[in-house]
């Protein structure tokens, strides 16, 4: 941190501060004693300062000074190490929101085990087998939690960390949208599933490919931004060739009108039959 200056613009607690740099930057300070009788418009002693963090967002930035206030600072540098992780495996930059929740969830989860009280997610499988590289920086994040606490947390939790990663990297601040994806994604491999009479096979590229595309048709339809072209004749053209997956599609659509009372336009309608199509003709040659 030499040839850096920062100046104390809040006091958090002893060991967190918030402080602007000499480029007029407000960052997020952490050292044991950084806070300890400083006020504002103080100096940071640089010789305490540990860890620098910087969020762009303001909203954010503001709750997680009202966090941190009562959580232990750890818990930050667990939360930036998973998305540090999480960025650089999945090639994208997570929504910042995901540093409340990663930090409210795995304090409370330790919490929770330091009492005794167990945590069932009775989505792991899904999220196990739908969303493997964000599962794999999940238990990444156990690691972590584990080395800076001494706490073991079960994969159960591993899967809730999970769940939140892909919230981020849909820009959703509810972890229930997720959750409600992976549901979704569930009811409808079920579907094709009973229809075909098939086991996919999890760790075959044509079964990833197919949920990678049920991700995005599930964030389509919960951010109401549906695709809904007009070209006819392509769409007559792939019910004809596809009569079988076309079926299959249409009984999905009723199933998401049903559950979710949300109409899938056609153009939609038509991805769906031509990759049930694929992930069924795939399957079948194996």
């Amino acid at each position: 941190m030499s040839g850096k200056s920062y100046q104390i613009v809040h006091v958090i607690n002893n060991n967190v501060v918030t402080a602007i740099n000499e480029r007029h930057q407000e960052r997020i300070l952490v050292g044991k004693g950084i806070g300890f009788k400083a006020k504002k418009g103080d100096m940071a002693d640089p010789k305490k300062i540990d860890k620098e963090y910087f969020l762009k967002s303001k909203t954010v930035a503001g709750k997680l000074y009202a966090m941190l206030a009562q959580t232990p600072e750890i818990y930050m540098e667990i939360a930036d190490k998973i998305v540090k992780r999480a960025n650089e495996v999945l090639d994208t930059t997570l929504d910042e929101s995901i540093f409340l929740n990663l930090i409210d969830h795995i304090s409370f989860a330790v919490a929770r085990m330091k009492q005794g009280m167990e945590f069932k997610n009775t989505l792991l499988w899904e999220i196990i087998h739908f969303y493997p590289q964000e599962y794999k920086i999940a238990l990444y994040g156990l690691d972590l939690v584990e080395e800076h606490t001494g706490y073991r947390l079960p994969e159960d939790e591993a899967g809730s960390i999970a769940i939140y990663i892909v919230n981020a990297e849909f820009d959703s601040t509810d972890r229930n949208d997720a959750v409600r994806m992976t549901e979704l994604i569930q009811k409808i491999v079920s579907v094709v599933r009973y229809q075909y009479h098939t086991n996919f096979d999890n760790e075959s590229v044509h079964f990833v490919r197919f949920i990678t595309h049920l991700k995005f048709f599930a964030t389509r339809l919960f951010q109401d931004k549906m695709l809904d072209g007009d070209d006819r004749d392509f769409q007559e053209l792939i019910q004809k060739k596809y009569p079988d997956a076309y079926e299959c599609a249409s009984k999905i659509a009723r199933l998401v009108w049903k559950d979710y009372q949300i109409a899938i336009p056609e153009e939609e309608l038509v991805y769906l039959t031509v990759y049930i199509k694929r992930i069924t003709t795939a399957e079948g040659k194996e």
